[in-house]
């Protein structure tokens, strides 16, 4: 990487094309489907009807909305998210510098495994924001549920070092206590 002396989490939000973030989604549901079919509809129908009412070209409706209509879809499927601008659980953003750690549980015998944060002293939850209720295998204020077979700890722990800040840890916590996360 040739932005030597730049700090993790200081960096631009894309590069060389992708994106610098670590994301874990929900699984396909039917509803988020047909939302995204019905916006699909939705832009092609608004692109006919104004180019039949206003002799216009239907296409720059469609490619206007296209853009829009991914981001929503996205941001409607993404469970958690780290990036530049700090961790997403759900819909709650939390800035950089209110998280102090990670914290990642697996209950026994589980399908789901639990991401939560920490948070600093004295910062508190955006108002808001969708917190689910307290789990009593997640010690963290708040998290997420995500599916086991969609979460890779090796992954979030490399990611993490490469664009999160340097004083972000991952711990796993279990039943035995917690231990930070290689």
């Amino acid at each position: 990487m040739s932005q030597a002396g730049s700090t993790p989490g200081a960096r631009p939000a894309r590069r060389a094309g992708r994106w610098e973030r670590y994301r874990v989604t929900h699984p396909f549901s039917a509803r988020d489907q047909a939302g995204l079919w019905g916006a699909v509809v939705g832009a092609v129908g608004l692109a006919v009807l104004l180019g039949w009412a206003l002799d216009m070209k239907g296409g720059v409706v469609i490619v206007a909305a296209v853009p829009f209509i991914i981001s929503w879809y996205e941001n409607r499927r993404t469970a958690f998210q780290f990036d530049a601008v700090g961790a997403r659980f759900g819909t709650v953003l939390l800035p950089w510098g209110d998280v102090t750690q990670f914290v990642v549980a697996m209950p026994e015998g589980g399908t789901h495994a639990l991401i939560g944060a920490r948070l600093r002293p004295g910062a508190a939850l955006p108002a808001g924001g969708a917190v689910p209720a307290h789990d009593p295998a997640m010690p963290a204020p708040i998290h997420v549920a995500v599916l086991r077979a969609k979460f890779d700890l090796r992954k979030m722990s490399e990611k993490a070092r490469r664009y999160a800040p340097s004083h972000i840890q991952i711990v796993v916590a279990d039943p035995s206590g917690e231990r930070v996360a290689t």
